[in-house]
């Protein structure tokens, strides 16, 4: 079914398994102590999984170069023998390993960060030095003594960071460089900066050393590369040395969502294909590709030789082993939300992920089997319990799993609807397999109290049973216009064409997304790109055009009690696109509003203490959440066999992550 997946790739010096590349994530585990330890743990557990090749996360080649002040760098034998732990770890699994050379220029979050021109990045608070000619030179050789310190340490190879905006992506378009020297003026000067680079390290290593040179394919920032352009520095990095060509895709600061759960999958493959048949080494797709059917399709298409995934290793190590095995419905899917892993990253925490909490936790969380096997019954099947029932399964326990409603999910199935969020359907569906494997039995419909769970006698009681849906008080809140967001995404009450929302947070913003779109499964790659301005012909520098807008079939309103952003505890790295997506849609988004009543007059608030009467059809309150009814009076257990976890224990900012987080650590525990 994966023939050309699991197909081996021949690299002429040395032979790739299949065509599976581990993508480069920075995890935090670069700048923590102890971080080479647990990220030996880390990649080690990949490697024993059968990925072909493995990219850490980026090194600086010097200090100028690293994400901050003290970031991870590689300079000298002795920050090589650092990274043997790493190294060793995956060659004893049969694994290939590459060290990601990564300068960050102007996205350096230090004030002695640099760059080809003194051009301050829009995401960053601090404005680069310029370069002298002297120091570019310098900075070559750097990165060259960076490579062979890699080899030193043990690594099969490098990954030269050419995109994503990062230091040699600036040199290479005249968006931030400026210069008048050699290094800047004609395209032919300003891409002598990475070919020396490779031709260096090349030279430096020697042949049987791989050197992926991470290519921008497509910019999308104004004054960017062309597509002519793009071919040229590929050839050029061909002739230079380089055994494999990586995609790059998009600028940080470009405003086109290029990983987030809002891309479709495999979205960006066709830009991979433009490439192919220019070069004869190997080309690799990238970005939004999170299954084993979407990989083999982009190669079945002949869209690349190779695919490239990052976070789902984070969500699944054994993704590659479970699609030779013929089980990926047992694959721990990413679903690209960005909220255990880009998040900690962009603020300085260590990487997770929201369906894996052992993701770069190796070291310290693990479902080793129980030394007593329990009966446990978990009231609720929300992502905590599902977590919770099918772990402790996995670790041998006796598992029991009740369900008030008629489905098992929770939350995840009224995420499932919003668009952009459909592979939140593949959380269920990973743990409805899991339950299937260790044979858990499942008690839909039926809703536990004390008396019951007492009568069937359990070692221990899990109690997951969630939140429900807070209302708030103004007159006509009973009126039949006015719903909850359960109403709309569980229940599917119809919902007229001007309507008001009530909360702007990120409930909010999912039933203005869900209420903002006609009702199809996900958007084409076509559409997408057209919606959101990336030019599929490449006939603009960059590829990045204006954006065509598709109108909302409702006119809404987004309204806030609070003064400020609407949506400012939304993601860090996600919740600008919920925004922008919402102001492609014209969603009237108000702040310091009061509300005041419901009735056919429209829906009376104030703002600003001013009164306004909104003419809307509905009222949907998304202003938070509250503990659902939890069970715990009348057990006869004793209290330290009764665990509340997720929403039950806390609904204050409750979030997926945090529940399964719980959920995984308790059943690591009994």
């Amino acid at each position: 079914m994966y023939d050309k997946l699991l197909q081996p790739l021949d690299l002429g010096f040395t032979k790739l398994k299949n065509r599976v590349l581990m993508g480069s994530m920075h995890t935090m585990l670069e700048e923590i102590p102890g971080g080479n330890e647990m990220a030996a743990a880390f990649y080690r557990e990949r490697a024993r999984a059968h990925v072909a090749l493995i990219v850490t996360g980026g090194i600086a080649p010097n200090k100028e170069g690293a994400v901050a002040a003290g970031g991870a760098t590689l300079m000298n034998e002795e920050e090589a023998e650092h990274h043997k732990i790493i190294t060793q770890a995956v060659h004893e699994e049969g694994g290939k390993i590459c060290l990601q050379i990564l300068h960050t220029g102007r996205y350096a979050y230090d004030k002695t960060l640099v760059a080809p021109s003194p051009i301050q990045a829009p995401i960053n608070m601090f404005t680069p030095r310029e370069l002298s000619s002297e120091e570019v030179s310098k900075t070559i050789q750097d990165y060259i003594q960076c490579a062979k310190m890699a080899q030193v340490a043990g690594y099969d190879g490098v990954e030269v960071m050419g995109s994503e905006g990062y230091l040699i992506n600036q040199f290479i378009v005249t968006r931030t460089n400026k210069r008048t020297d050699e290094w800047g003026g004609t395209y032919e000067n300003r891409i002598q900066f990475p070919i020396k680079i490779v031709e260096g390290i090349r030279q430096a290593v020697g042949d049987n050393f791989i050197i992926i040179y991470r290519l921008s394919l497509l910019d999308l920032v104004e004054e960017g590369s062309t597509w002519e352009e793009v071919v040229q520095l590929a050839k050029a990095v061909e002739r230079a040395g380089a055994t494999i060509i990586n995609s790059g895709i998009g600028w940080h600061e470009a405003r086109i969502p290029t990983i987030g759960s809002i891309v479709p999958r495999g979205g960006f493959a066709w830009i991979t294909k433009k490439l192919m048949g220019e070069v004869n080494i190997p080309l690799v797709a990238t970005n939004r590709i999170n299954t084993p059917e979407v990989a083999e399709n982009i190669l079945q298409n002949a869209c690349a030789d190779m695919v490239s995934m990052a976070r789902p290793f984070l969500a699944d190590p054994e993704f590659v082993l479970k699609t030779m095995e013929n089980r990926a419905d047992e694959i721990n899917t990413c679903i690209a939300c960005n909220q255990a892993c880009l998040d900690h990253t962009f603020t300085m925490q260590r990487c997770s992920c929201i369906v894996n909490p052992r993701a770069c936790h190796e070291t310290e969380l693990n479902y080793l089997p129980a030394k007593k096997k329990k009966r446990i019954a978990v009231v609720g099947a929300g992502p905590a319990g599902l977590a919770a029932a099918s772990i402790g399964a996995e670790r041998g326990h006796e598992m029991h799993l009740f369900e008030a409603s008629d489905r098992l999910g929770g939350q995840f199935n009224m995420a499932k609807v919003i668009p952009g969020k459909e592979d939140y359907a593949e959380t269920i569906r990973y743990y409805t397999s899991m339950l299937k494997k260790f044979e858990v039995p499942i008690y839909l419909n039926s809703a536990m109290d004390s008396e019951k769970l007492n009568n069937l006698n359990f070692d221990e009681i899990i109690v997951a049973t969630g939140v429900t849906p807070r209302s708030i008080e103004f007159i006509g809140n009973d009126s039949p216009a006015v719903l909850s967001y359960r109403d709309v995404l569980w229940d599917k009450k119809p919902v007229g064409k001007r309507v008001a929302i009530v909360g702007a947070g990120g409930i909010g913003f999912d039933v203005a997304e869900f209420l903002s779109h006609e009702h199809s499964q996900g958007d084409s790659p076509e559409t997408y790109m057209k919606e959101w301005g990336v030019d599929i012909e490449y006939k603009s520098r960059g590829a990045a055009i204006a954006p065509v807008n598709s109108p909302s079939p409702r006119t809404i309103y987004l309204l806030k009690r609070s003064s400020g952003k609407h949506g400012k505890n939304l993601g860090k790295t996600t919740g600008w696109i919920h925004r922008a997506s919402l102001k492609k849609k014209a969603t009237i988004m108000l702040s310091n509003c009061e509300y005041l009543s419901m009735s056919d007059r429209g829906f009376e608030i104030n703002v600003n203490g001013e009164p306004q009467i909104l003419d809307v059809d509905n009222v949907i309150i998304c202003a938070g959440q509250e503990i659902h009814e939890v069970i715990t009076s009348g057990l006869t257990l004793d209290e330290t066999k009764i665990h509340v976890i997720g929403g039950a224990k806390n609904s204050s900012g409750l979030d997926a992550k945090r529940a399964i987080k719980e959920a995984a650590y308790l059943i690591a525990s009994l």
